[in-house]
């Protein structure tokens, strides 16, 4: 009894902590993906039609991030999680926007996903691990 009593809370926290970090490895492969695949929709200049009014089409941003919540259906992404950057024809550094035909595009994209077990919590700041990922990849040098 007294060896199970020691030897189960640490296995508890052993499993809960693979859990953790499984999840953790999940949500980073899935917004590595995601991004990937924004960002190529996001090379082809293409529009998406507006969900609430189909005679409409969504701006390119926002056809890039349905892309990306598409790609990524179990995790919720808000509008505040998305950056877009994009390196002029010519020129050398990245500008804010998502950049227009022939320019390289970056989409970033940045998502917290919170701790659950108790006694892993405290190795992260706030109890939270911050995932960022990217893709840059050259615009299309004609939009359909």
């Amino acid at each position: 009894m007294i060896e199970a009593a020691i030897i189960l809370p640490v296995l508890l926290l052993l499993t809960f902590a693979v859990f953790d970090f499984a999840a953790v490895f999940y949500v980073y492969l899935a917004l590595e993906n995601g991004v990937s695949l924004a960002a190529r929709y996001g090379v082809t200049g293409n529009q998406m039609p507006d969900p609430s009014n189909p005679a409409n089409t969504l701006s390119r941003d926002d056809s890039i991030k349905t892309a990306m919540r598409v790609a990524t259906p179990t995790l919720t992404l808000d509008d505040g999680a998305f950056t877009f950057s994009h390196i002029p024809s010519g020129g050398a550094g990245w500008v804010a926007g998502s950049g227009g035909p022939g320019e390289i595009e970056k989409v970033s994209v940045t998502y917290t996903w919170n701790i659950m077990t108790p006694l892993i919590r405290p190795f992260f700041p706030g109890g939270q691990f911050t995932v960022r990922v990217e893709s840059a990849m050259k615009d299309e040098s004609r939009f359909n």
